[in-house]
């Protein structure tokens, strides 16, 4: 297994209830892929730039150590879900 490093920035007009269930969903797909994963919420941040008419997001650092197959099912799971604006995802050596 490797170690990544991921980051998702969610829409900031996602409730709260919301924003913690995709997170949760999000950690229960890497989870059931056999993932080890540390979640630091970094709470709304302005945005580097505008994106989609969005000047805040919320945050979410996850350290994940895991096989690929988790990272792809992550992957096209961030790609489809509307309320994830940005993602990215970095293997750390």
């Amino acid at each position: 297994m490797r170690k990544y490093e991921i980051m998702y920035i969610i829409r900031p007009t996602v409730e709260e209830d919301s924003r913690k269930a995709l997170v949760e969903n999000f950690n229960k797909v890497l989870t059931d892929n056999n993932a080890e994963v540390e979640v630091k919420d970094w709470g709304m941040r302005s945005l580097a730039y505008e994106i989609d008419d969005l000047r805040k997001g919320h945050y979410i650092l996850l350290n994940v150590k895991a096989n690929t197959e988790a990272i792809d099912e992550f992957d096209r799971l961030a790609r489809i879900n509307e309320d994830i604006i940005r993602y990215i995802v970095v293997k750390d050596e």
